[in-house]
């Protein structure tokens, strides 16, 4: 079936400032590439069941869609149910690990639901892992920056 990818980053901010930047929902759209704008956030974000309201594409072409929190360990760990019609929904998982006054997060992606359950997944992985890398780069510039 092929391997799910997970990609990793040194972080030059402490696991609590990566959290902070992961438990602001309104910073979704500056890291996670692709969504495009926040229309909202839960007041319980990020606790399970919580969901992120954004757009994702370019202008004038933007679909509206909703990101869920299924599994949290606060501090260390999110999964998250992200939602991107027609392209189906996709479970995404960060980890972060400290390391002194450092730390390191992992991410890792596949679709679950739609249309992306058609392409094979070596072949979806081959399209997932340069965005996570990206979305890394992004959260890793928001921690490190605050």
């Amino acid at each position: 079936m092929g391997e799910t990818i997970t990609i990793s980053r040194d972080v030059d901010a402490s696991a609590e400032a990566v959290w902070k930047v992961l438990s602001d929902g309104w910073l979704y759209p500056l890291w996670v590439v692709g969504a495009a704008r926040m229309r909202d956030v839960d007041d319980h974000w990020p606790a399970v069941g919580a969901q992120l309201h954004h757009s994702v594409g370019n202008w004038p072409l933007l679909l509206d869609d909703s990101t869920e929190v299924l599994e949290l360990d606060p501090g260390r760990m999110i999964r998250l149910k992200a939602r991107g019609w027609p392209a189906g929904a996709a479970e995404v998982v960060v980890e972060i690990e400290s390391i002194g006054s450092a730390s390191r997060v992992h991410i890792r992606e596949d679709a679950i639901e739609g249309p992306g359950m058609l392409v094979p997944k070596p072949l979806r992985q081959l399209t997932i892992a340069p965005r996570n890398r990206e979305a890394l780069r992004r959260l890793a510039l928001l921690a490190e920056n605050r």
